[in-house]
């Protein structure tokens, strides 16, 4: 039977309309904020690797190295009945996102890729919300690192700091040499990475967790936290005066070209060296901030997957969450990024001896009770709490603020709602 040139036309539509709904189907749209060099070519490895599974990757990256311009985005998505299919969210957030209900539980993933046995406690508690996964962690990052160029060093004949006595004697010889001390980005996200690996080589481990994850109000008015202030006002007197907005990779590239001795940053930092070609022991070191040796403060990095009404996309989901737990796309992705993996069974033969020392202290830590959630990158309390802190912080970097003002201030800023 002939077919109209009416009905023929119909049917080509409806067979277009069909593909591509398919394609729509398989496709996952990713909000991430994973945009610097050594960021970059990490997520560009999990969009290969889905890609190879047939599944289109919609990438929504969103720049800001804290992730507060993609947390906006996202609130913005959600409102509008919009969601991702998956978005870069960590710590408290995944539990508050859970409780607006609009989370997708992604179990099966999980069981068959036994997710409970590979990874450790504090890190699965934090991927789920009522007991069911909802996300997937990509990698474990340690945020209190210093990161040092070892010519700078050598040229200002000073040595590798361990406490901060040790390290304002280091500043000081980079300062007379002509070097900047210290490279820093004026941004609050920075000057919370700074200040939390300070209260840690100040308090240690204890007083980090009553003080940051308790919030406890004496401890955050005590004399401990004075000092850790104390601490942070000599810092401040080694960082250039043009530091405001700079964003946390143009500071590493201050230290990576020998402008600049040394920068306080997660190891996020590593990837930008490797991205430039620079070998750890021999163009940059990388050491605990001072203090912290037995210490290790956390920032696990996850795809916290939405809701989907098509059976297809809830599949793909799955697809993702699989891929980002496999032991192949761990290992590229945290030697791209600088972390290491978050799951257990990732050989450890083409890490460098930072990832190796980080494995190691991590396990040490973990054991020690010494391992603590990171405050300043969203770990540690919910988003409003650690925002008003944050403020607290970034005022007392950029005015006259005294030590014991700012205590007050952040005991105040610890009960905000």
């Amino acid at each position: 039977m002939k077919l109209t040139k009416l009905a023929q036309a119909v049917l080509v539509t409806t067979t277009l309309f069909a593909a591509t709904a398919a394609v729509q189907a398989t496709e996952v749209e990713v909000l991430h904020y994973w945009t610097s060099g050594g960021e970059a070519k990490s997520a560009a490895e999990l969009k290969k690797m889905m890609e190879a599974k047939g599944i289109t990757w919609k990438d929504f990256a969103v720049a800001g190295g804290g992730g507060e311009n993609a947390m906006t985005a996202l609130k913005a998505r959600v409102i509008a009945g919009s969601a991702p299919t998956a978005a870069q969210i960590k710590g408290p957030s995944i539990q508050e996102w859970g409780n607006e209900g609009v989370l997708a539980n992604i179990d099966a993933a999980a069981i068959d890729g036994k997710w409970d046995a590979n990874l450790p406690k504090v890190v699965s508690n934090i991927m789920k919300y009522q007991g069911h996964y909802v996300a997937a962690p990509v990698n474990v990052h340690r945020v209190n690192w210093l990161w040092i160029n070892p010519d700078v060093l050598s040229k200002s004949g000073a040595k590798v700091p361990t406490n901060f006595d040790e390290f304002f004697a280091a500043a000081d010889k980079m300062k007379k040499a002509g070097f900047i001390a210290v490279a820093h980005g004026g941004q609050p996200w920075q000057d919370a990475t700074v200040f939390e690996s300070v209260a840690l080589g100040v308090g240690g481990a204890e007083f980090y967790k009553k003080a940051l994850v308790q919030l406890d109000p004496a401890t955050l008015t005590g004399p401990t936290m004075i000092k850790t202030f104390d601490t942070l006002a000599k810092i401040k007197t080694y960082i250039d005066k043009d530091s405001a907005g700079r964003d946390w990779n143009l500071a590493t590239a201050m230290v990576i070209n020998g402008k600049a001795g040394m920068q306080f940053m997660g190891d996020w930092a590593k990837g930008e060296f490797t991205a430039a070609g620079k070998q750890p022991g021999k163009d940059f070191l990388c050491v605990a901030a001072p203090g912290t040796e037995k210490d290790f403060s956390f920032n696990i990095d996850s795809l916290a997957m939405f809701k989907m009404t098509d059976p297809a996309k809830q599949k793909a989901q799955l697809v993702l969450a699989t891929a980002v737990m496999s032991p192949e796309f761990q290992e590229v992705f945290n030697l791209n990024k600088g972390s290491i993996p978050a799951r257990a069974g990732v050989s450890r033969a083409k890490f460098d001896s930072c990832a190796i020392k980080s494995m190691n202290d991590m396990e040490a830590s973990s054991k020690s009770n010494e391992l603590v959630p990171s405050f300043a990158h969203g770990m540690a309390i919910d988003s409003a709490k650690a925002g008003a802190i944050q403020d607290v912080i970034a005022k007392f970097m950029n005015s006259t603020m005294t030590s014991q003002a700012a205590v007050q201030a952040l005991a105040k800023a610890a009960k905000t709602q």
